[in-house]
């Protein structure tokens, strides 16, 4: 059951095309990793999924349902899609359970009690609970990171769409966030995670997706064909592998 359809997705700013006629197809309980050099336009594929992103040509589809759709309720779409961006995004003014439970109140229409049991336990999932009460200045990166992934999840997300969530992060707080993503991807969940991190990648991707600059997909294949079989990769994508396995 494909619950991500990208199709011949191009987008451009201004005369600059930064995505360039883009396919991809992404199963339920796929974890697919989105790679390649800065500026290649992995984040901007990874915005157009949930409609962050205005694209130009061709149509994406989340669960059967067109983003291009006139009669596609885009917000109702959207809250389905979890969302962890690179920096966060967590209220300030909010403490982390007000964090937790705004926009399942405010989008999904739950009660505040409701709201709250869902964002705490999601909360307790991703090893938090002590801080429930704390505001997310008083956190760590890593931690206000967590929150942010408990904070999608609450909202009982079909697919979450990972923008670079350890680059913002200092370098012994980037496995505490990706221990919690490799234990979503063994529960089940779709997850397509645009990141630099290779190691998870080899871990818990089941896919690899390489974009080079100017929104070109040269690669689409297993993690064992990625690491395994550069040979048979693109000439560009071997260069890229060289210089980041080298370390």
């Amino acid at each position: 059951m494909a619950m991500i359809e990208i199709k011949n997705v191009s987008k451009w700013y201004g005369p600059v095309q930064v995505l360039h006629d883009c396919s991809v197809q992404i199963n339920k309980g796929d974890v697919v990793v989105v790679c390649g050099p800065s500026g290649s336009g992995k984040s901007t594929l990874i915005k157009t999924v949930n409609g962050l992103e205005p694209f130009q040509k061709g149509d994406i589809s989340v669960d059967g349902i067109s983003l291009t759709d006139p009669k596609t309720d885009l917000p109702k779409l959207r809250s389905r899609v979890g969302m962890v961006f690179q920096h966060f995004e967590l209220f300030p003014h909010l403490s982390v359970t007000e964090n937790l439970t705004i926009a399942q109140v405010k989008v999904l229409g739950r009660s505040l009690d409701e709201a709250k049991t869902r964002g705490l336990k999601m909360l307790d999932r991703v090893g938090l609970m002590a801080h429930k009460d704390k505001f997310p200045g008083q956190l760590s990166g890593g931690q206000q990171q967590r929150v942010a992934i408990a904070r999608a999840l609450s909202m009982d997300p079909i697919v979450m769409l990972f923008d670079e969530p350890t680059s913002a992060l200092d370098p012994e707080m980037v496995g505490e966030v990706l221990d919690v993503m490799v234990n979503l991807a063994k529960e089940g969940m779709t997850m397509m995670v645009v990141t630099h991190e290779m190691g998870f990648a080899r871990k818990v991707a089941n896919r690899v997706i390489f974009i080079d600059v100017g929104g070109h997909i040269l690669e689409d294949c297993s993690k064992e064909e990625f690491f395994g079989d550069p040979d048979a990769r693109q000439p560009r994508t071997k260069d890229f592998l060289s210089k980041i396995l080298a370390h």
